[in-house]
């Protein structure tokens, strides 16, 4: 896509959003069930929306909250419920919207005290903590957030006892109550007003910032950074992670500087991303640029999306790091410092990552555990602890605790940041430079994903692509070694195809939410050898789509 001419430079006031225009259309705006964009649409990452389009609106969560609540019922979670939220401008509104739900319905609330922002791993680690002492009740959670999307957009998502994203079965069920709620103008909806709710008793204000700061050193070498005297310099992006860093390095003594210490539901101190919209995506170095000014005045800078999922890794003179170099940097790192971790542990990454990771994986002698798009994959393995570590090529990722247990089952930003210390302090190198040895040792990696439209009538045939719909034994020069369209370390539909080389590889799949679909592809053989593999898959399916 054509990059805007602002891009990376810092937002103007024409760029902001109307906040008092967006709350007015959140508590006044009636969503119509007979929009298809207006209903509920629960996927991986929960409900998605905003005020303005009618889609994120008061009713869509007292619907979504009802539901959840139903299935709690049905599944006989009877335990407490951890309420979080980031720093959007919707999500304290969600949140009151949740709390007059949840009350109604008799279910006791965890909040964080002073009604403060709380990050996605803070609940998964809350959740599975909880249930790991078998108190009477199983714990589960809802996060208001619409992770890294712009300001004017709105989130929630349920994580149920296992404290991962929840499963599609789940999502799936609470979608389709949400709107039988919209399409009865909420009949059955319970709910009660704010005050009236807030003097139940059923909310429970808690320090939710201490468990999880205290806890860190039993996932991340606190000793070395601080030993080391790591300088990190941290961008929260206005996140929810904001007030948890000041705590860490009083609790570590470590070395941390806050570079952007702003909140504000504008976002207006953001760098525009590459499309021109303020979009907090710590992955991409437009949105990163702020950070990027401070690259070389720390040994190293992190950043972090609003809910703190993701990271994104800034290392002296060579800048941002591709989301997929750090992941092969951490698994290689983690899989030779974590000596109690068995070597039976498996390593988790989607099949749109990096092929370097495979070979990281074998060199190691180590299972590599192949899975379809989303983090929702992983949740099992990190639950069981039979996965050491899962990751995804968006920069989302979590691993076990050092002694091979369970930290969380959501993506942790936190850790993900932590470790790139971790590795510094104790290897003497940096992540990139890490990188650059794996590179040395391996092959250069030459990654790239591309958008393109599709009709809705070609979107519905992706399913039934295959190696016979391909008509194709050869990609880019090289003979096709293997076809996918099941994922293969766990057997599940990949929604779309992967095609392997011996030296690289494309998948293709539907956009969920748009008409278009994603082709991502790797050569390790050149950049010239990327272009044209990108341009081949991108023959291939346009021929099998019309064939």
């Amino acid at each position: 896509m054509t990059i805007h001419q602002r891009a990376g430079q810092k937002a103007l006031q024409k760029d902001l959003i109307n906040i008092p225009k967006l709350m007015s259309h959140y508590f006044r705006v009636v969503p119509n069930p007979k929009e298809v964009t207006q209903r509920v649409s629960f996927g991986t990452s929960g409900h998605r929306g905003s005020a303005f389009s009618a889609s994120f609106n008061e009713q869509h969560i007292w619907a979504i909250v009802q539901a959840v609540v139903d299935y709690r019922h049905n599944a006989g979670i009877t335990g407490p419920l951890v309420l979080g939220m980031d720093t959007h401008a919707l999500s304290y509104a969600a949140y009151i919207s949740a709390i007059e739900v949840l009350c109604a319905n008799q279910v006791r609330v965890i909040v964080q005290q002073g009604e403060s922002f709380t990050p996605t791993p803070v609940v998964s680690h809350a959740i599975v903590c909880a249930n790991r002492e078998h108190k009477a009740g199983l714990c589960d959670g809802l996060i208001i957030t619409p992770s890294h999307n712009p300001p004017q957009d709105g989130g929630i998502k349920y994580n149920p006892p296992h404290g991962g994203p929840a499963e599609g079965e789940i999502t799936a069920w609470i979608e389709q109550r949400a709107n039988h709620y919209l399409e009865r103008q909420l009949d059955g909806v319970r709910k009660v007003n704010y005050g009236i709710a807030m003097g139940t008793g059923l909310v429970q204000a808690s320090d939710l910032v201490t468990p999880y700061v205290e806890d860190l050193a039993q996932v991340i070498d606190m000793q070395a950074i601080a030993a080391a005297k790591v300088r990190l310099g941290v961008d929260p992006l206005g996140g929810s992670g904001i007030y948890y860093w000041q705590p860490i390095a009083k609790h570590y003594g470590l070395d941390i500087s806050l570079v952007n210490d702003s909140v504000d539901p504008c976002f207006g101190f953001m760098p525009l991303d590459k499309d021109g919209k303020i979009r907090m995506d710590c992955s991409s170095p437009y949105a990163m640029a702020g950070l990027l000014t401070h690259k070389d005045e720390y040994d190293l800078c992190v950043g972090n999306d609003p809910d703190y999922d993701r990271h994104g890794i800034v290392c002296p003179g060579s800048g941002l790091m591709d989301p997929n170099h750090y992941l092969a940097v951490a698994i290689d790192y983690l899989l030779t410092h974590r000596p109690q971790w068995s070597p039976e542990l498996g390593i988790g990454k989607t099949l749109v990552s990096s092929a370097l990771i495979d070979k990281i994986c074998a060199h190691h002698g180590r299972k590599l555990v192949e899975v379809p798009v989303g983090f929702k994959w992983f949740v099992a393995g990190l639950g069981d602890a039979t996965l050491a570590f899962g990751g995804e090529e968006s920069a989302g990722a979590a691993f076990l605790r050092r002694d091979g247990s369970t930290w969380c089952t959501d993506k942790d930003g936190f850790i993900l940041a932590l470790l790139a210390a971790e590795i510094l302090a104790v290897t003497g190198q940096t992540p990139a430079e890490r990188y650059q040895a794996l590179a040395a040792q391996f092959g250069t990696s030459y990654y790239r994903r591309i958008d393109s439209p599709i009709s809705l009538k070609m979107k519905a045939k992706f399913a039934g692509l295959n190696a016979e719909s391909l008509n194709a034994d050869s990609l880019a020069g090289e003979k096709i070694e293997n076809v996918l369209t099941q994922a293969p370390g766990n057997g599940a539909a990949i929604g779309g195809i992967k095609v392997t080389t011996a030296s690289g590889w494309f998948a293709a799949r539907p956009s969920g939410t748009e008409a278009l679909f994603k082709i991502y592809a790797e050569s390790f053989i050149s950049q010239t050898h990327l272009e044209l593999l990108l341009s081949e898959a991108q023959e291939l399916i346009g021929a099998a789509l019309k064939g």
